[in-house]
């Protein structure tokens, strides 16, 4: 989708889902294809992007989809809503820590990369998202890494211990 944001999400009075405005949607396939930078609403842009890599996968929207899963939690207060790409990739290390070489492979290799201060995590989930439950916490947790290829996956996330309890209809 390349710009999932809730703006973008649709619920009807069922509790089903859709995702609207795919004008920035791209095909993902293999061989794996080089796209613009200039992709998802800052608010929800995940560090890669940022930093401008013009190699991606699906991991750019579950990246999205945990900013928006935890605005959700905290009642449509946004997680991250930084006022430029250097603003808003502070904020997201002074929640989980500027991501090193070693915790990122390639990541000073990245196009746009420059350095930043080494912030370590001091806040915990709990604190950032005081209403959402273990299981919540632990799913959001998993969503929101640095690092795209640790990222959780779409099929993943469907397979977490949160989602247990939902009703089969629903997903």
């Amino acid at each position: 989708h390349r710009d999932l944001k809730p703006q973008n999400l649709l619920i009807n009075k069922n509790g089903e889902l859709k995702l609207a405005d795919f004008g920035l949607a791209r095909a993902f396939g293999f061989p794996v294809r080089f796209y613009s930078a200039e992709v998802v609403t800052l608010w929800y842009r995940p560090p890669d992007v940022l930093f401008g890599a013009k190699m991606y996968s699906t991991s750019i929207d579950m990246w999205s989809a945990g900013c928006i899963f935890a605005e959700l939690a905290n009642a449509g207060r946004p997680l991250f809503p930084g006022n430029d790409d250097d603003d808003q990739l502070k904020r997201i290390f002074k929640l989980l820590g500027t991501p090193t070489e070693e915790t990122w492979p390639g990541l000073t290799q990245l196009p746009n990369y420059r350095p930043f201060p080494m912030y370590h995590v001091s806040t915990t989930w709990q604190q950032v998202v005081p209403k959402l439950n273990s299981k919540g916490r632990d799913l959001l947790q998993k969503l929101l890494v640095c690092y795209p290829a640790d990222r959780l996956s779409a099929e993943d996330s469907l397979q977490h211990p949160y989602f247990v309890d939902v009703n089969p209809c629903v997903k």
